[in-house]
């Protein structure tokens, strides 16, 4: 410390950060049901926990899949977790890369979920600021079967075979 900042009680200068009550109380709920002294937790169970997929059999499946990485290798999903693990997730087309701070169980709300990781993702690709294939311009009436044919060509949809 440099002296210029405000300490806490007990000289603890992270407890001087200003914290919301409830995000306080629920992260204590979520450390009293998390694992004791010396126990895991399982890979599925601790990606579903902190909100990195939806349901627990998504996280398993993810696992059995190939897609979870822990420390660089591939994990089944019973693989036991530690805090410090980098645990990289390929989920719905981009790459999370998070370290474990914390071990829970039970699945918890977003602002607590947060805490229990540190998110080293890279940011996502920019969306193209493109038209979207195959949109029309209204009030030029119904399109011709040529026009069709390009929109089809344009969405990558197969229309006939032979190009004609």
């Amino acid at each position: 410390m440099t002296g210029t900042e405000p300490e806490a009680p007990g000289g603890d200068a992270k407890a001087a950060v200003a914290v919301d009550p409830k995000v306080a109380a629920a992260v204590a709920a979520a450390e009293a049901a998390g694992p004791q002294n010396g126990e895991t937790v399982r890979i599925d169970s601790w990606i579903w926990s902190v909100r990195l997929v939806k349901t627990r059999s998504a996280g398993a499946t993810a696992c059995k899949g190939g897609r979870v990485r822990v420390n660089g290798d591939r994990v089944k999903p019973a693989h036991s977790l530690r805090v410090g693990d980098e645990v990289r997730l390929v989920h719905e087309g981009h790459e999370r890369i998070v370290v474990v701070k914390r071990l829970i169980r039970k699945r918890v709300g977003a602002p607590v979920a947060v805490q229990c990781y540190v998110d080293n993702s890279p940011p996502p690709p920019p969306r193209e600021a493109v038209a979207p294939a195959g949109i029309r311009d209204r009030g030029t009436g119904r399109p011709t079967k040529r026009d069709r044919r390009d929109m089809e060509r344009l969405r990558g949809a197969g229309g006939r075979p032979g190009g004609h």
